[in-house]
């Protein structure tokens, strides 16, 4: 069981993160760090006792440091976990320095549960793919666990015909709607695709229980689906 310290400042964000993470085999979240000093401690405490973390769900942009200096202090831990990135932070210098610190996946929020299993399941055969313990891998343990972080993002993430920079729009379109949520022909018309592009896009993030649908019969008797994004997911952006 791989074990996991989520660190994130929004307390509806972070249960989403432990909803998602009991949905995805393999994995346990052993602790949740609301700043960047609680995960440094959490993850100093539990190398201690000797049930180290393997991996972190890391946020950014976190209230008393950035989630940069938390990786770049993280590398000097013993054993050290890796660190997956979960933020909404796109600078390509951010990025970078993510990368420099030892982050090995990123992941832009806002995310389907479809793409962050893809992101865990990846972690997972990288995990795999290495010995245990502190012996040296051989060059062929190395190429097949990196190979697998390099591999282009699956189906499963961005299945055929879901175009991401349209699911995206999509995904920003259903949080920022009034509490009563949308409907498919507000979304086209807020984002500009057909109606029935906005329908299919908004029937995959249901179905990824990203948002809610329900009916609304209106004034005419005729219902509408109307879909909202889950309260437990982090609500609308302030």
């Amino acid at each position: 069981m791989i074990r996991i310290l989520i660190v994130e400042d929004e307390p509806l964000i972070a249960e989403a993160h432990e909803a998602y993470l009991g949905r995805v085999t393999g994995f346990q979240a052993v602790g949740v760090a609301r700043t960047g000093r609680d995960a440094l401690r959490s993850v100093a405490a539990a190398a201690a006792a000797g049930t180290p973390i393997d991996l972190v769900l890391l946020d950014i942009g976190l209230p008393d440091m950035s989630g940069l200096e938390v990786a770049a202090t993280l590398a000097g831990q013993r054993p050290r976990p890796d660190i997956i990135a979960i933020t909404s932070a796109r600078d390509l210098a951010v990025v970078r320095a993510a990368v420099a610190n030892g982050v090995v996946l990123y992941l832009l929020k806002p995310f389907t549960f479809a793409a962050f299993r893809d992101k865990l399941e990846r972690y997972r055969e990288y995990h795999a793919a290495l010995p245990t313990g502190e012996s040296a891998a051989t060059q062929d343990d190395i190429d097949q666990a990196l190979a697998v972080l390099r591999t282009p993002a699956r189906q499963a993430g961005t299945p055929k015909g879901v175009a991401p920079n349209t699911l995206g729009e999509i995904t920003r379109a259903v949080r920022a709607a009034p509490p009563e949520g949308l409907t498919a022909a507000d979304a086209a018309t807020s984002v500009g695709v057909s109606r029935i592009t906005a329908w299919r896009y908004l029937e995959r993030l249901a179905e990824d229980g990203v948002v809610d649908r329900r009916s609304d019969y209106g004034r005419t008797g005729r219902p509408r689906t109307r879909y909202r994004w889950r309260e437990s997911l982090g609500g609308r952006p302030g």
